[in-house]
């Protein structure tokens, strides 16, 4: 290990579901066996796309791509000498090792892909920044680690773990914490864009207003009005006309400007959409106080506040689980 140029070995992280896998035979291994030896392959990623294609027809584009690219990285770009970190649930401890093979395949058998491992350092969670135990909590089972490659490294060289230690800046747990919201709510807008269109979506929204504590009627579906749900905050007015629009592409000015036309004297307007709003349509709503809109963005924030008073069916859609994240003591205060 002494005699080898880390500056020049790269760090990659891996993830396994079968957490005694990799420690009792010394090895890293991914899925996809149904593919069969990879080494058999053309080494291109055209390869290995046509093969993935031919395996799996019915994947998604965006699935395909981040599965072959990953699947490429562990035979290709992966070295005998680079550094492998093993973040392990069981016993919450990060597992730091050195490849010692080239990819082989093991017929017959699960996580049939793999590579020798000879594993270094055993070291706790807590040894590590928030910074770096974010990192390799990657979503993908298989990545590079860049940003935290030299903790890792020096935290594998050190000769006493409780020395270590490495301090969180209020700037990582601020970076954590907001990359875990923003992952929650690109959750939250993957969901209702899969599962609720048109009028489950009218649905959706009258709901959230009511947890809001907004009473609400929605429109009979079918109507041209340019209604989709009133909303009063009591029994007085004003009343409130609100849109809802579960495309994809971005509101324009005349979209809006239709809404306001199903506005009567005194009524103020709410547009709701997943996605966002063009330039022209910022402009307009900006100039026009009485109309109010929320992208997807904004939605989700609601969704967060309000997810307790949801409906049942609406929380089963959409499951959540409330949980304490750390903030720096300068966003709290």
């Amino acid at each position: 290990m002494n005699t080898l140029d880390t500056e020049q070995a790269a760090v990659w992280g891996i993830h396994a579901v079968d957490a005694n896998l990799f420690l009792d035979q010394n090895i890293i291994a991914i899925g996809w066996d149904d593919l069969g030896d990879l080494s058999l392959l053309s080494q291109t990623k055209e390869a290995f796309k046509e093969k993935y294609a031919e395996e799996y027809p019915a994947a998604k584009k965006g699935t395909m791509a981040a599965h072959v690219g990953l699947l490429f990285r562990f035979v290709n770009e992966v070295k005998s000498g680079d550094y492998i970190v093993y973040p392990s649930k069981p016993d919450r401890q990060i597992h730091i090792g050195r490849i010692l093979s080239d990819y082989f395949f093991v017929s017959g058998s699960r996580y049939a892909n793999r590579r020798k491992v000879e594993w270094l350092k055993h070291l706790p969670r807590t040894v590590f920044s928030q910074g770096a135990l974010n990192e390799v909590g990657s979503l993908l089972t298989f990545f590079r680690i860049k940003t935290y490659a030299a903790e890792y490294l020096a935290a594998l060289h050190s000769t006493d773990s409780s020395q270590i230690i490495a301090p969180d800046t209020p700037e990582t747990i601020a970076r954590t914490a907001d990359e875990i919201l923003e992952t929650t709510k690109d959750f939250i807008l993957k969901e209702l864009s899969r599962r609720l269109k048109g009028y489950d979506m009218e649905d959706f929204v009258a709901n959230l207003l009511q947890a809001m504590g907004y009473r609400t009627k929605v429109s009979p579906h079918g109507g041209d009005s340019g209604i989709d749900i009133i909303a009063y905050k009591d029994e007085l007015p004003p009343r409130i006309i609100v849109q809802v629009k579960s495309i994809d592409a971005n509101i324009t000015e005349s979209t809006i400007q239709s809404l306001k036309g199903a506005m009567r004297e005194g009524d103020y307007g709410l547009f709701v959409t997943l996605s966002d709003y063009t330039k022209n349509a910022r402009h307009y709503l900006d100039n026009t106080p009485i109309i109010r809109g929320i992208n997807g963005a904004e939605l989700a924030d609601l969704i967060l506040r309000y997810y307790a008073r949801l409906d049942e069916n609406y929380q089963k859609m959409i499951p959540l689980k409330m949980v304490y994240i750390p903030i720096s003591l300068t966003e709290e205060e």
